[in-house]
């Protein structure tokens, strides 16, 4: 009888809160000001846009970008030079790619 509870527990623990983003219009409204560079050896975080909310990451990348500022965990601006960003970020094509080059930039997404 222990085990299934134990188990559904442990389940429960393992899903993670979706990295949930908004992109707003002025950067006095970010909590995270991007560049968004050229070349991946260039970036701080690779980003792979994900479809649905269920299928965002914590942290790691995976990014759903939300209809509303209400529902997102992170507000970002896309600032138009490097030297302005706090984080810089390169879209890749596949989910497999996405991830953390600089792990010193991870706090920004806490």
């Amino acid at each position: 009888m222990k085990t299934p509870l134990f188990l559904a527990i442990l389940l429960i623990s393992m899903q993670t809160n979706a990295q949930k983003i908004f992109s707003v219009d002025y950067e006095s409204q970010a909590d995270v000001k991007v560049f968004v560079v050229k070349y991946e050896s260039q970036a701080d975080l690779k980003v792979f846009k994900v479809k649905y909310e269920s299928q965002a990451g914590d942290n790691n990348g995976k990014w759903f970008f939300t209809q509303y500022q209400s529902q997102a965990k992170k507000k970002i601006y896309f600032v138009q030079y490097e030297s302005q960003a706090n984080v810089k970020i390169f879209f890749v094509d596949y989910e497999s790619q996405a991830g953390w080059k600089n792990n010193a930039k991870k706090h920004f997404f806490y």
